[in-house]
């Protein structure tokens, strides 16, 4: 691995999305969408995060929280007359802002809180997030991040073949895209081999965690792990080469049939392809 900090486009995440069908939503908010499509405003995937991420760090200095209004990925899926039907993906940045801040005053010390982010705007995030609750109780976030490393846990959602790599002419994207049937059965099976073969542990409950929350959405939705700024922190052919879905189906499946040490082996494959990722944070 080269890491390229240099050349790499904030912010550097990866995301787990859902898109959803308009039907999935209330009257009011399907109707909001449905002229939001009609449009054509919603940003390309590539430019959301950045566009996103700029807008934060504008309101952040400003002392306020980044809400850069209500915007969405839109994407299209075939049904079986062969009709594109429209999905749609929030981007929720007031909840997912409030979260992000409510995690990061409850999971550090005090002072370490208040170096990253002023008290003022995190106790202002937390005011805000309870009352977007009270307002919007069925709404939930579409998105979820991580940054620096795409958690393991993320890859049994998906199949090698779901991969789509482009690289070279200043691109650099890996995404995989999955019907949420799919998804929810490959985090089902996972489920099944991992208490099998750990029984109840931190990396179990991490992926029924995210079970539960495949759980909350449209049948008919689909599910998009996008590796975002972090696929620049690896070279061209380290991402053709890149089998991180591979090995974690290849550690179920020995998991599976007891043989520990294959297990074993095909998880360090891909924890040690994202430890060199996560070096270059500590670098940084």
């Amino acid at each position: 691995m080269r890491a390229t900090i240099a050349v790499v486009p904030p912010p550097f995440a990866a995301y787990l999305r859902v898109y959803e069908p308009l039907t999935a939503f209330p009257p009011d908010e399907k109707e909001h969408w449905r002229l939001y499509i009609a449009s054509g405003r919603a940003p390309a995937r590539r430019d959301g995060p950045r566009l996103e991420y700029e807008h934060a760090v504008r309101q952040i200095l400003l002392g306020r929280l980044p809400d850069p209004g209500e915007h969405a990925f839109v994407a299209d899926t075939q049904v079986a007359d062969k009709t594109a039907v429209p999905l749609i993906c929030p981007w929720r940045t007031a909840l997912r802002a409030g979260q992000a801040a409510e995690e990061l005053a409850t999971g550090m010390a005090g002072v370490l809180v208040d170096s990253l982010l002023p008290r003022a705007i995190a106790e202002r995030a937390q005011a805000d997030l309870s009352a977007w609750r009270v307002k919007h109780p069925h709404a939930r976030s579409h998105i979820a991040t991580a940054t620096w490393s795409v958690p393991v846990r993320w890859f049994v959602l998906f199949s090698s073949d779901e991969r789509q790599l482009q690289v070279g002419d200043g691109k650099r994207e890996v995404v995989y895209v999955t019907e949420m049937a799919k998804a929810r059965r490959r985090a089902a099976r996972a489920l099944a081999r991992l208490r099998k073969g750990l029984g109840e542990t931190d990396v179990t409950d991490a992926v029924e965690g995210l079970a539960r929350w495949l759980e909350d959405f449209h049948p008919r939705s689909s599910v998009e792990l996008d590796y975002g700024g972090l696929a620049w922190l690896f070279d061209p052919d380290r991402l053709r080469e890149d089998s991180s879905v591979a090995d974690v189906a290849a550690a179920l499946d020995a998991l599976a049939v007891g043989d520990d040490r294959a297990a074993s082996d095909a998880y360090e494959r891909v924890a040690g392809r994202w430890r060199e990722a996560q070096l270059a944070q500590a670098a940084n």
